[in-house]
């Protein structure tokens, strides 16, 4: 039998964002959130993204170094604009499945 997971070495990143605003507050800037998240997926930057539950905030898996990852989530609109404050928690993927090896590459 085959081995069911890849080997990794990618540096990424867990983004939680916790709201400090009112959720009337981020339903006014999410428009600015989602084209950040946009523009991230499409650099390749962002993984995967969504709300906790409870909404309280947001998840966001990022490739790359701490460093680089506070940079570019620092300008989150929610971030910038002093609605949500994050936690970078980084990580080695040094096992991941077939099916997202490829991604985090």
């Amino acid at each position: 039998m085959s081995d069911p997971f890849a080997r990794t070495a990618a540096p990424l990143c867990v983004v939680t964002l916790t709201y400090v605003a009112d959720l009337g507050e981020i339903d006014a800037a999410i428009d600015g959130h989602v084209a950040w998240l946009t523009k991230g997926y499409e650099d390749g930057v962002i993984l995967a993204s969504g709300r906790r539950t409870p909404r309280t905030g947001g998840v966001i898996l990022m490739r790359g170094e701490r460093e680089a990852v506070e940079a570019i989530a620092a300008t989150d609109p929610f971030v910038a604009g002093g609605l949500a404050t994050i936690m970078v928690t980084p990580f080695v993927a040094s096992m991941a499945a077939p099916v997202l090896a490829d991604l985090l590459g």
